[in-house]
């Protein structure tokens, strides 16, 4: 059974150490994260759940354990996170990194696929937004890219999981928005709750479309 989730982004810039002097510059978006978290960690679960994009390393394994960890040393940063292991890719380094830093040590499953579910769940989904937000963004400008991520938002702050699981993967894409997929994965995972939802933070630095929301699930 799921019982809360929480909605996050995962650029490295998130982590204060892969660039000191931009690290202000995320600070509204990593505040909300570790309150969406600590929000996640009160619904008491028996296990944490975190689902992203990417390929774990060496394979195409979709569920990994709590002894995966993830390295930032690609980013420039001596920050390892999670377990002792290297196999989790951005997504799922970034989640784990959210899990230490809000104390969780309990069970956790990383996945990049739709996970298997048992017992009282909770789960972290990391999840970017556009990239075409603006002429200087990852991808340039795409007009279509404002409208796209103002519907995620809205689905989010609905507590919405249809909206999600309806998102259109080939525009998503098209407006490098790699988080569609495990947002629709979201979406399919919870339809029918009953959901509270609460979205902490819309915004869109550097050109990328950034959400963090927070369900409890009745």
């Amino acid at each position: 059974m799921i019982v809360a989730v929480a909605v996050c982004p995962h650029p490295p810039l998130l982590v204060p150490e892969v660039a000191p002097g931009t690290a202000e510059e995320l600070a509204e978006v990593r505040d909300a994260c570790h309150a969406a978290v600590t929000a996640l960690l009160a619904a008491d679960p028996d296990r944490v759940v975190v689902i992203g994009g990417g390929d774990h390393a060496g394979g195409l394994t979709p569920d990994l354990d709590e002894t995966a960890g993830g390295s930032l040393a690609p980013y420039g940063a001596a920050v390892h996170a999670g377990g002792p292991g290297t196999d989790l890719p951005l997504s799922l380094t970034i989640g784990a990194w959210l899990l230490d830093r809000a104390g969780w040590t309990g069970p956790r499953t990383y996945s990049t696929a739709r996970p298997e579910v048992d017992g009282r769940v909770a789960l972290l989904v990391m999840a970017d937004g556009t990239g075409t937000r603006t002429p200087k963004a990852p991808g340039a400008l795409d007009d279509r890219a404002e409208a796209f991520d103002a519907a995620i938002a809205a689905a989010l702050a609905a507590g919405d999981p249809e909206a999600l699981a309806s998102l259109d993967i080939d525009l998503g894409a098209e407006l490098w928005s790699r988080g569609v997929p495990t947002l629709r994965t979201l979406g399919e995972m919870t339809k029918g709750a009953d959901v509270t939802a609460h979205l902490r933070v819309d915004v869109a630095p550097f050109g990328v479309g950034y959400l963090v929301a927070d369900w409890v699930l009745g």
